[in-house]
């Protein structure tokens, strides 16, 4: 009975080790998820507070007695949020879609057309990862300003519909899919663009939704590009309106509506995360393994 018994210590012990070693990861995972969601829990206390209550706190409150929509009402009514939220979607839809036409296309003939210096083409066009992006905003801008696109949609647009990061994640994705069904294909007559739309596309669906997604929320949060290329109120994003709004709308002082602004402004990216957030993580993962 004595080596069951050993057994049974040694075992035990093992359990308590992993159950100990599990509360400390919840426990540092807790206090990690406090940290990161504190911020989005501070702005949106904030944006329900009175302009007076916000301005008599000595020492921050971290709850309130007596919330108001106020702040969300001004936010339409004081400024014109409504018209940037228009414009940014405008932007971003127009932008989402030519760009995944664009890096789809690209993305298809690097990975399964043939032609002569296709290995030296993409090496000198991931080569463009290493150019500062300050150096192409500066271009654009010079270029979109000889066209005559300044405080236009198109000027807008044009620079962000394409992406050798997005074409290299493709590439590989597309890259993935074995040669035989292309020559199956090929063999049954059909053409490169039906092939691209019956079998690429739908096999490497999750890593192109992924490259959507991340592209919205990349349009949506854009701020140098539109805030250099407009200067008419009428063509601003919503990162662009915010500054608007804190300079010539609220006020600088009135924390409370700029803090409800910002909650409309971000509530639609956190809501697509949160129903693509396992999209978004098994596409990435699909696009960078190699199988």
């Amino acid at each position: 009975m004595e080596p069951n018994t050993d057994y049974e210590v040694i075992e035990k012990r093992a359990r308590n080790r992993k159950r100990l070693s599990q509360t400390i990861l919840y426990i540092l995972l807790t206090i990690w998820a406090v940290l990161v969601c504190f911020p989005f829990y501070w702005m949106l206390l904030t944006s329900v507070k009175g302009y007076g209550e916000y301005n008599s706190e000595y020492i921050p409150r971290f709850f309130t007695l007596s919330p108001t929509l106020k702040n969300y009402a001004d936010a339409f009514t004081s400024v014109p949020l409504g018209r940037y939220l228009l414009n940014t979607l405008i932007f971003t839809v127009i932008t989402t879609a030519l760009m995944l036409v664009v890096i789809t296309l690209a993305a298809y003939a690097f990975a399964r057309l043939e032609f002569k210096g296709k290995n030296l083409i993409f090496t000198l066009f991931l080569s463009l990862m290493m150019i500062p992006n300050e150096l192409v905003i500066i271009t654009n801008f010079a270029t979109v300003t000889s066209l005559n696109l300044r405080n236009t949609f198109a000027g807008l647009i044009l620079p962000s519909v394409t992406s050798v990061f997005y074409i290299y994640l493709l590439k590989e994705n597309f890259a993935q899919v074995p040669d035989s069904l292309y020559y199956a294909a090929k063999v049954d007559g059909t053409s490169d663009l039906k092939y691209l739309w019956r079998v690429m596309i739908p096999i490497c669906r999750p890593t192109l939704v992924t490259v959507g997604i991340l592209k919205v929320i990349e349009c949506w949060n854009s701020y140098v590009w539109p805030r250099l290329i407009t200067d008419n109120e009428r063509y601003y994003l919503v990162s662009n309106g915010i500054q608007e709004i804190r300079e010539n709308g609220f006020g600088r002082e009135n924390i409370p509506a700029m803090m409800a602004a910002v909650v409309i402004i971000s509530l639609p990216l956190i809501v697509l995360f949160l129903i693509f957030r396992e999209k978004i993580m098994s596409g990435v993962s699909q696009g960078g393994t190699k199988g």
